[in-house]
């Protein structure tokens, strides 16, 4: 059996409009400057980069959590990017719908900083 493996992704206003739109199941296209979707491993590094990035970016930042099949989240490298609870998945913006297929259940939204 697939274990479905817990992930966050802190969420500025606009990409989380976006999600609202496609019914909290899909994460939307990446941007030509956006070549990576990163996903989170905990949510007290989703909550820094949300409360310390996005609210003063956007006056807002949100914290959204989801599910991922843990066979595909395989062939995908665990990035260590400060800290050693900083970890983050970095999905090509070329296989985000391919990632998109294998989310597990809605992305639901945990918090909200102003």
């Amino acid at each position: 059996m697939d274990t479905p493996v817990t992930l966050w992704r802190p969420t500025g206003p606009e990409e989380l409009d976006l999600v609202r739109a496609a019914d909290w199941r899909r994460w939307p296209p990446r941007r030509p400057e956006q070549p990576i979707f990163y996903p989170v491993l905990n949510e007290d590094y989703a909550i820094r980069i949300a409360r310390d990035w996005n609210v003063p970016a956007s006056g807002i930042g949100h914290v959204t959590r989801f599910s991922v099949r843990a066979e595909h989240l395989g062939q995908y490298e665990v990035h260590q990017v400060g800290g050693r609870d900083i970890l983050e998945y970095w999905i090509p913006a070329e296989r985000l719908e391919e990632f998109n297929d294998n989310l597990v259940g809605p992305i639901e939204l945990v918090h909200t900083f102003r």
